[in-house]
């Protein structure tokens, strides 16, 4: 159903030190890095069939986090899940709500794990055991 998820940063460098990190724990490789003819930047993490961007925002407007959204990561494990945190903490990263491990609700058992980027953008690791 989803093609793309682009967010924004203040600052795309540590978005990309922070994204490589995070995100090579799911498999992901080097961003294609895309430099528009106005200067912005923006980088493209394509895996598995789907693609997430980080960009500067084209309007020069400071990026902000959107209140009430959260960017769901799919894991293969609970050990995945809680790596991805690890390491999200490990790259700047903040931990948010309960510690990762496995949560009951009317779907099921799932894996989760919460935390925001440098940028304040919240992340989600989950997967569904």
């Amino acid at each position: 159903m989803l093609n793309h998820i682009m967010i924004g940063s203040n600052d795309i460098e540590r978005s990309k030190k922070f994204y490589n990190a995070v995100l090579g724990v799911l498999g992901a490789g080097e961003p294609f890095v895309n430099v528009s003819a106005t200067g912005h930047t923006r980088l493209f993490y394509m895996h598995d069939g789907s693609t997430f961007s980080v960009s500067e925002p084209i309007n020069d407007a400071p990026a902000t986090v959107a209140n009430g959204s959260t960017i769901g990561f799919k894991c293969n494990s609970l050990e995945q899940v809680k790596e991805l945190h690890d390491v999200a903490i490990a790259h700047g990263g903040t931990s948010i709500e309960d510690p990762p491990g496995p949560r009951e609700n009317t779907m099921g058992t799932m894996n989760l794990c919460y935390f925001t980027d440098p940028d304040g953008h919240k992340i989600c690791g989950i997967h569904r055991a």
